[in-house]
């Protein structure tokens, strides 16, 4: 990349030049709230023609900023215009010239392989200028984004002698369907010394990229920027679960796969113990709500102790009830959110990481290892203080919960279930 310092530094985006410091979006599911009240662009604005998923989509959308952190409702289509937050965010990095690295385990090929554990469960965008000042998007959806310029389109998948897919990069045109169900989105403005500390926590979680398909990465800046990028897309071996204070007072904590603990337990634990209120995709192999004191076997001495964690399986938007349960249909979440259950610590967390896995060894099935499913992959949460947006989140979120008393375990069996 030509060096550039007059380049103003990526930023969250409400709409085209309507700058904010930080960005939340909760995108419905199907059953919730279908399709969306507008046009969606064909082809798309970042490429691909959309898709309707024989009529089970949504992209109807609320939001908040550091603008108006009160949740609302948005108009439109999500991440289909320049007049959306979600469309005018990643513009920015797509038709920008910003340095940018993309990550997500779930891109099928295109441009690299999926991968399961213990490789992170973690999807995003982190893009920054010449002198190093930057953003991170992060994102819930398998698959998006998969190119974050224009000038390096997404390349398509090889298939009996033909490439299929190829310039899929406007939510909504994926083969993976990512808009049937729930999806989240949180975006923040990070300085330089953020940004550092935004690649050690992903270089920590093990996050899926490579660093060198042009369409997921155009490493440049700083040299100590350029260092860190390139110690991305290889496996961590930490033994560390890292919190990093950034300059906005948000925390950034970091899992690694060596940490074969239920994901927000550990949450709650390096947050001082705070109870939780949490929906994110919940299957099998599930991790029931917690109790206070309640003993959990797949645990790491250095976490501390952890509060309880209340699943959430139904939430609210208005009057409408929404499914906030894990699974393949219109009525799922497929978004990471939580909230404190303590109004004296309003947190607000935006994870990448899914409640299955296992509290003590065969809590799912006779055979399961505390590295099951997510307790043995690597994630990261941003957490930070708002009571507006507290609010919002917690009326969002507020329903039935999952049990706290799991079913005895079954028999291990293949799973057909489709993983997110």
């Amino acid at each position: 990349m030509t060096q550039n310092n007059s380049i103003p530094s990526p930023t969250p985006m409400l709409k085209k030049d309507s700058p904010v410091d930080w960005l939340f979006i909760f995108k419905f599911n199907a059953e919730d709230f279908p399709e969306c009240k507008g046009k969606r662009p064909d082809p798309g604005i970042f490429g691909g023609s959309p898709k309707d998923y024989k009529g089970k989509y949504s992209l109807q959308y609320v939001y908040a900023s550091s603008e108006n952190p009160k949740l609302k409702k948005g108009r439109g289509c999500v991440g289909n215009s320049l007049s959306d937050p979600l469309g005018a965010t990643f513009a920015q990095i797509y038709f920008g010239d910003y340095n940018y690295v993309l990550w997500n385990d779930q891109f099928y090929g295109k441009p690299i392989a999926t991968k399961g554990g213990p490789w992170g469960h973690s999807k995003g965008a982190l893009a920054w200028n010449d002198k190093g000042e930057g953003m991170v998007l992060q994102v819930s959806t398998p698959s998006w984004p998969g190119s974050g310029s224009e000038k390096h389109p997404r390349p398509g998948k090889r298939k009996k002698g033909k490439i299929i897919g190829a310039n899929e990069n406007t939510l909504g045109t994926m083969d993976d369907d990512d808009i049937e169900v729930s999806q989240h989105f949180f975006a923040t403005k990070l300085n330089k010394s953020d940004v550092v500390k935004v690649l050690k926590a992903l270089q920590n979680a093990s996050v899926v990229t490579s660093t060198r398909k042009k369409s997921i990465c155009n490493n440049g800046g700083p040299k100590d920027i350029q260092a860190l990028v390139n110690t991305l897309g290889k496996k961590s071996h930490s033994t560390e679960c890292t919190v990093a204070k950034l300059s906005n007072g948000m925390k950034l904590i970091s899992k690694p796969h060596t940490f074969g603990v239920p994901p927000w337990q550990l949450v709650s634990a390096r947050l001082g113990g705070v109870p939780l209120r949490v929906a994110s995709w919940w299957a099998n192999p599930e991790i029931y709500s917690t109790v206070k004191g309640q003993h959990i076997s797949c645990w790491h001495a250095n976490l501390g102790i952890p509060g309880p964690v209340e699943i959430a399986v139904t939430g609210k938007w208005g009057s409408q009830t929404l499914g906030l349960k894990g699974g393949l249909g219109k009525n799922f979440n497929h978004a990471k959110l939580g909230v404190s259950k303590n109004p004296k610590k309003p947190l607000c967390i935006f994870g990448d990481m899914n409640q299955q896995g296992a509290l003590n060894p065969n809590s799912d099935y006779i055979g399961q290892k505390c590295s099951s499913s997510q307790n043995g992959r690597g994630g990261t949460f941003y957490v930070f203080e708002n009571e507006e947006l507290f609010k919002s989140m917690t009326a969002l979120l507020g329903g039935e919960s999952a049990s706290t008393t799991a079913p005895p375990p079954k028999p291990r069996k293949k799973r057909k279930s489709r993983k997110k």
